[in-house]
């Protein structure tokens, strides 16, 4: 079987494609991915077989292609980093195609975290975008509330089913209904980063509640505390 590669093409500008990702993406005979990731390299991927998928025929077009690939090349596109909520396809990719390499791109949550200027060493971060259960990560994300971190969050966008739907409105009455005082705690959430689209909100976590947001969004709760060089003895 020919190369399979699943890369990260960065948040959605074409700027933020980095230089490796444009190379393999060029060499490439193959590639398969979302619309909206598909759009940030459509210049790169002219000419090439392209297989454009959804949550719903993705298992189908990834056993058709390892079935037709042959000695060829073939790029999975993620949005944003492949190492970073991609897992779930990333390992069924391996499960497929055997030896995938993997190359990291550039995240939304890093993005995030340089506009809000919350340094991400200092910060918990995380994303509820899984299929499997989140309550394990709700209380990851009380604790680190608790333990005074800032955190860098994708929620999870899943308005066909309401019990799994945890987008900022969610978040923001589930921290609520925990005790959390929710009137002080200062909160951005970003929009289609990096995009003549791009938006930023921020406000109290309080003022998410009832607010709708994009699905393409990210979350940072801002619990930093300045500590330079100079401060230290």
């Amino acid at each position: 079987m020919g190369k399979v590669f699943a890369v990260g093409v960065g948040p959605g500008s074409p700027k933020y494609v980095t230089e490796i990702v444009k190379e393999i993406v060029l060499d490439c005979d193959v590639v398969i991915g979302y619309k909206y990731t598909l759009k940030t390299i459509e210049d790169l991927i002219k000419g090439k077989e392209v297989h454009e998928i959804t949550m719903q025929n993705q298992e189908d077009a990834y056993q058709k292609v390892s079935r037709s690939l042959g000695d060829r090349t073939c790029v999975v596109p993620f949005t944003g980093d492949v190492n970073f909520s991609e897992s779930e396809v990333v390992d069924r990719l391996i499960e497929i195609f055997g030896d995938v390499q993997i190359v990291p791109g550039i995240s939304s949550t890093q993005v995030a975290a340089a506009k809000a200027r919350v340094p991400t060493d200092k910060s918990r971060v995380m994303t509820m975008h899984i299929s499997t259960s989140i309550e394990e990560k709700k209380l990851e994300l009380q604790k680190a509330l608790i333990d005074g971190l800032s955190v860098v969050l994708v929620p999870r966008p899943w308005p066909k089913q309401p019990s799994k739907h945890f987008m900022q409105s969610e978040i923001a009455s589930y921290l609520r209904t925990h005790g959390f005082d929710t009137s002080r705690m200062k909160v951005h959430v970003f929009e289609f980063l990096t995009t003549e689209k791009e938006t930023h909100f921020v406000g109290t976590v309080r003022d998410l509640e009832g607010r709708e947001f994009s699905d393409l969004s990210v979350m940072v709760f801002d619990q930093t505390k300045l500590e330079s060089y100079i401060n230290f003895k």
